[in-house]
Parts: C-alpha cells; sequence; structure tokens
C-alpha cells in the first residue's frame, strides 16, 4: 500500500521545474548568506553568542543548540497539518525550511569548530583498522537519508510537497532510516573524536531522532490511518528485523529498488563531502562561532 521510494523517471522529469529550483536554492544560498552566515550582516553569530552566555561549557552549548534546532524543527512538523490548512503547502514548507536551514547550520559549525574543545575520554585514530571502520559507517549513514530528501522539487516546494507513505528500498531495512543513518554517523565520530563535545553532540542528536520515530510514526498514522497500520506491520524499527523475523517479504530483484539515480547522486555527494572535509573545516574557523 506503500509508494515506491527512490524512483526517479528522467522521461518524466520538466526541465522548466528544474530550473525553477536552481534558481531558487540560489536565492535560499544568497539569502541565507545575506542575513546569517556574513558575520557583518547577518545574526548567525549573535545568535551563537547568545545560546554561548548559558554556559562557559562547550558541552552544555552544544547540546543547547541542538535543543534549539529540535524544537523547532519538530515543533513544526507536528503543526503541519494545522499550519498547511492556514498557509498553504508551499507557503508553510518555505517556512520551515527557512526557520530549520539557519538554526541546523549554526548547529554543525558549532561542532567543526568546537569538536577538539571537549575533555579527551579516549584516545583511538592511529588503532588498526579505525580509521577505514569509521570512513566505512559515514559512508554508509548517507544510504540512510530519508526517501523523501530525494524529492528535491517538494523539497524546494517547486512540486507540492506531501507526506509521503513510504514500503520499498531503504525502508524494507527500517521503517526510519534517517534516526539509523544519524545513530551510525554519531557513533562514528564520536569513536573518531573520543571526547566530551563529541559525545554530547551525539546525545543531543540521537535523543532528537529517537523522539523522531515517535512523532513520526504518530503523524503518518494521523495523515494514512489503516494504510499506515499495514505499512507498519510489514516494517521494523530496527535494521532488518522485519525481514529477519518474515514480516517483510523481499521480492527477488529487491537490490534494484537501490540501483536508481538518487543513490548514485548520494554516493557521489558522499565521496565528495570526504575530500571536502578541509574546505568544509576552514570555512567553519572563518566565521568564528
Amino acid at each position: 500500500v506503500g509508494e515506491d521510494s527512490a524512483a526517479f523517471d528522467l522521461g518524466t522529469q520538466n526541465i522548466v521545474s528544474w530550473v525553477y529550483f536552481t534558481i531558487i536554492l540560489g536565492v535560499v544560498l544568497f539569502v541565507l548568506d545575506v542575513i546569517w552566515i556574513d558575520n557583518s550582516t547577518g545574526f548567525g553569530k549573535a545568535f551563537i553568542d547568545a545560546v554561548s552566555t548559558l554556559s562557559d561549557s562547550h558541552e552544555i552549548v552544544m547540546l543547547a543548540l541542538i535543543l534549539i534546532f529540535a524544537t523547532v524543527h519538530s515543533g513544526l512538523a507536528s503543526f503541519r497539518d494545522m499550519g498547511e490548512k492556514i498557509l498553504g503547502k508551499r507557503a508553510y514548507r518555505v517556512l520551515f525550511a527557512g526557520v530549520s536551514l539557519p538554526l541546523a547550520v549554526s548547529t554543525v559549525v558549532y561542532f567543526i569548530n568546537h569538536r577538539y574543545n571537549g575533555v579527551q575520554l579516549w584516545q583511538l585514530q592511529n588503532g588498526p583498522g579505525v580509521h577505514q571502520l569509521v570512513w566505512l559507517s559515514n559512508f554508509i549513514s548517507f544510504f540512510f537519508l530519508y526517501p523523501s530528501t530525494f524529492n528535491l522539487l517538494e523539497v524546494a516546494a517547486v512540486d507540492q510537497p506531501k507526506v509521503h507513505l513510504w514500503e520499498t528500498g531503504i525502508m524494507r531495512i527500517t521503517r526510519h532510516p534517517q534516526m539509523v543513518g544519524q545513530v551510525i554517523w554519531c557513533l562514528a565520530h564520536t569513536i573518531w573524536i573520543g571526547n566530551s563535545v563529541a559525545v554530547a553532540a551525539s546525545v543531543g542528536l540521537i535523543g532528537h531522532h529517537l523522539f523522531g520515530v515517535w512523532n513520526g510514526d504518530r503523524r503518518l498514522a494521523v495523515r494514512h490511518g489503516e494504510a499506515f497500520e499495514v505499512v507498519k506491520k510489514r516494517t521494523s524499527i530496527i535494521p532488518f528485523a522485519a525481514i529477519l523475523d518474515g514480516r517483510q517479504k523481499l521480492p527477488k530483484d529487491y537490490y534494484k529498488e537501490f540501483i536508481r539515480l538518487p543513490y548514485l547522486a548520494i554516493t557521489a555527494m558522499t565521496l565528495g563531502a570526504y575530500f571536502l572535509h578541509p574546505v568544509m573545516q576552514a570555512a567553519s574557523f572563518r566565521l568564528h562561532w
């Protein structure tokens, strides 16, 4: 009863829609830079400075930033039905992204800039196979992106945003792939960095995504009713649990659900992000957040 996730047919794509998407993306990045990132015109640094007054502890500030983002992000998601009735689906998506994106950028930049400021709890970076394990774990974590993020035209509100009920691809492994991917990412980074700031960031992010498991199921139940209950019985939160206990019946050609353009794009972007780590770190440091 669910939808086919990560499906992408080039033949059905509208060139005009992707032109709109490119223009919107450019405008969003420009506005984000002016009103938030650029220290001479934006409010990003003032926001970080205000949160930093809560404590001299980088761990507390890290947790506070995650809590603020999680409250706003999950709160807006929870009020989506009401907000869409008042503002419309596209306008509410713009509001959702416009508020969430700056807070996410601030949290990521603060983590990058202060990831080694905590108390060192262990040092495993030079251990045999640790780099390979961490690299592979990070690489795998990005394949657990929630399938709705593949619908870029909906994310940018070019197409009308929807609440999808996915059932194929990564959803056969776990009904909450974003949570699983975040846990894998957090564990890998915490093992690699090995200090209290990394632990604080991981606790905050994993806690936020565990709440998202409950909140996501609640919202899908409200939106899709009995159809969600059917999908819920055939899927699991714990990876592979539904497959192992026989509730999830894999089709013979299930692997074809992963040989799709969105997953190829994720592979390219993940590799690119790895090699661009020094660039991202340098850009974050220049903000002095």
